[in-house]
């Protein structure tokens, strides 16, 4: 990722060529309080501009932005994502963030600085119907490639979405990684205890619907697959507490999507996965035995296995909020889940898992720095990972090498994770919400930690308005850094912090 900032006096267009192209500027009008339409009227906006940004930018003709998201700060700045095409075929590694303020633009982040003009797209001879034409710009030399998508059911019966991109003119693999999103997860039975629920009355009967948060469902899939059914109770009263009632994973997984929805929206002012007001889907009781949790942006929806036996819903808040964050992460920086930035792309979700988890307050599953702690993943009692120590479960990088990049992204992700730890609570022994920590460092000097509730928004800054989807963590530090800057000063504290907290993981 390269990033440059560009004062007012050297701005890539002037005052008058926003206001002609309908800036999103300080003076731009009230946004109206309806999140979608909110986010409907920026995109549009967005739109409009992005031909002059196009032409500032020095792209080529054939090169077109396409607005993906918009985050618009306190002070008026508006951060403008933008995928590209290039004669109409998507660039992938093509997308842009441009910050822009009082109709001026005020920096750029890009994927890719490599230029595009004079590549030919022109389709080769022989045509394929199983797959699309791409330009492929993703920490290589744009070329033209084919990417096709395979859908499948894997043994463990996670249902897999396989892209693969392969240069159109040599056949060479370029990239191969699976959209699905998947948590490493065996359940016990309910996590939450007794909670309070969100329903829509429909007649004599009540819906698993939440209305007050963009209507987000749950639906049984009664050990099986495909969409399934809408959980309905005439009473109101959902479960028991046990796998013998099948509403009762439905209860935690309502559950899990409240408090993530809440969190992003008190925490970071996110209303929903897309920032659209949309509710996502949960799904309970998939497959036989699935000792699994997934996530699919192709549906929009979130997939809990009922783990052994069926007799333990993988639903605890973590994993309800580590695998809906990836959907987050879907609709801002689309960090590539391969790689350095596929780590980044999990440690995200870790993050954003623990945090949620801090922020229920929930006494059964109360706030820590372990992922699957309640899910007793290997049958042991012990978590899936943990943030201050990743090496603890014997797979996870607790610091930065150059291998990084070709470790599988659960393990990789380690090194944002101890990351965040660090930031957020500085090395050490320490006990937390009665769980004892003891995390290190890679130059064996003490950090001292900002709170999580800095560090977690310095994260979500960085993620919402600095990362693409060619991010590693070279250009992670860069990106929190530049975060930390914004949200508190370049001389502050906690961007000092930040940059001690990355140097204790080795990323420099």
């Amino acid at each position: 990722m390269k990033r440059k900032t560009l004062g007012i006096t050297t701005a890539l267009m002037s005052a008058a060529a926003l206001a002609s192209a309908g800036t999103l500027g300080a003076n731009a009008a009230p946004q109206p309080v309806n999140p979608l339409l909110a986010k409907q009227e920026a995109l549009h906006a967005a739109a409009e501009q992005a031909g002059t940004i196009s032409s500032a930018l020095g792209l080529s003709g054939g090169e077109q932005l396409v607005p993906r998201d918009v985050v618009r700060d306190a002070d008026g700045t508006h951060h403008l994502r933008f995928d590209r095409t290039l004669n109409g075929l998507k660039v992938i590694g093509g997308d842009i963030v441009v910050a822009q303020k009082a109709g001026q633009v005020t920096g750029v982040t890009k994927a890719t600085e490599a230029s595009l003009a004079g590549l030919d797209t022109s389709a080769p001879a022989a045509a394929r119907s199983d797959a699309k034409l791409v330009v492929f710009a993703l920490d290589h030399a744009p070329v033209l490639a084919w990417e096709t998508v395979k859908h499948s059911v894997k043994d463990d019966q996670t249902p897999s979405e396989l892209h693969t991109f392969t240069d159109a003119k040599t056949g060479e693999t370029l990239l191969t990684y699976d959209d699905i999103h998947v948590a490493e997860g065996t359940g016990q039975s309910t996590y939450s205890g007794t909670v309070g629920l969100n329903t829509t009355q429909s007649g004599s009967t009540f819906q698993l619907k939440d209305p007050a948060r963009g209507n987000q469902a749950v639906n049984n899939l009664n050990n099986s697959s495909g969409t399934g059914t809408l959980f309905t109770d005439a009473d109101n009263k959902w479960g028991n507490g046990t796998y013998t009632d099948k509403a009762t994973a439905g209860v935690d997984a309502a559950y899990g999507a409240a408090q993530t929805w809440d969190y992003y929206k008190n925490v970071h002012g996110r209303s929903g996965i897309k920032n659209n007001g949309v509710g996502a889907l949960s799904k309970v009781h998939y497959g036989n035995n699935y000792v699994n949790a997934f996530w699919s942006d192709s549906c929009f929806c979130m997939t809990y296995g009922d783990g052994a036996q069926n007799r333990n819903p993988l639903t605890s808040i973590d994993v309800a909020a580590h695998e809906m964050s990836h959907g987050v992460t879907s609709a801002t920086a689309g960090l590539v889940y391969s790689g350095e930035s596929g780590g980044l792309n999990e440690a995200t979700s870790d993050i954003f898992g623990s945090t949620t988890e801090f922020y229920a307050a929930n006494s059964a599953d109360a706030g820590d720095y372990l992922i699957g702690e309640k899910i007793n993943i290997r049958g042991d009692g012990k978590p899936l990972r943990y943030m201050d120590k990743p090496s603890k479960d014997g797979r996870s990088l607790d610091y930065w090498s150059s291998s990084a990049g070709s470790v599988d992204v659960h393990y990789s992700s380690g090194i944002a994770n101890h990351f965040f730890y660090l930031l957020s609570e500085g090395s050490g022994q320490k006990t937390i919400n009665g769980v004892a920590y003891d995390s290190p460092t890679y130059d064996n000097q003490p950090v001292t930690g900002i709170g999580r509730a800095k560090a977690e928004k310095i994260w979500y800054r960085a993620l919402t308005t600095k990362f693409t989807s060619s991010t590693k963590y070279a250009a992670a530090r860069t990106g929190t850094l530049a975060a930390a800057a914004d949200l508190y000063g370049a001389s502050s504290p906690e961007y000092a912090a930040v940059n001690r907290a990355w140097a204790a993981v080795n990323v420099k």
